[in-house]
């Protein structure tokens, strides 16, 4: 099983990006994803998931309005979209699933919301 997440950078305040989680080991149309970050100093926090049917999400509040979580199952790919970004929204951001009793985590990509 292997997470390798894509799309992080410098944005400014109210920009957007699209985050890219790439599984292979699996199929993301199968189960349940979530995105996750950690800003420095701070915990780790779900930011956004996407369940194993349909397309159920739940969002933070801190990002509802804001962020999507979506999957392109032929990619077998999870993607977060981030719009109106805020400073308050930096951190590494990392993809997440957790997979015959066992916690799967990506590299992670850094986010920076900066003017």
């Amino acid at each position: 099983v292997q997470l390798v997440e894509s799309g992080g950078g410098l944005v400014q305040p109210g920009g957007s990006l699209r985050l890219s989680c790439v599984a292979s080991g699996f199929s993301v149309s199968s189960y349940a994803m979530s995105w996750h970050r950690q800003a420095p100093g701070k915990e780790r926090e779900l930011v956004a998931a996407i369940g194993s049917r349909g397309n159920i999400t739940n969002y933070a509040d801190s990002v509802k309005g804001r962020f999507f979580i979506s999957r392109d199952n032929p990619k077998n790919t999870v993607y977060l979209q981030m719009n109106s970004l805020k400073s308050e929204d930096t951190a590494v951001y990392y993809c997440y699933i957790r997979l015959w009793g066992t916690n799967y985590w990506g590299q992670g990509t850094q986010v920076t919301v900066s003017s």
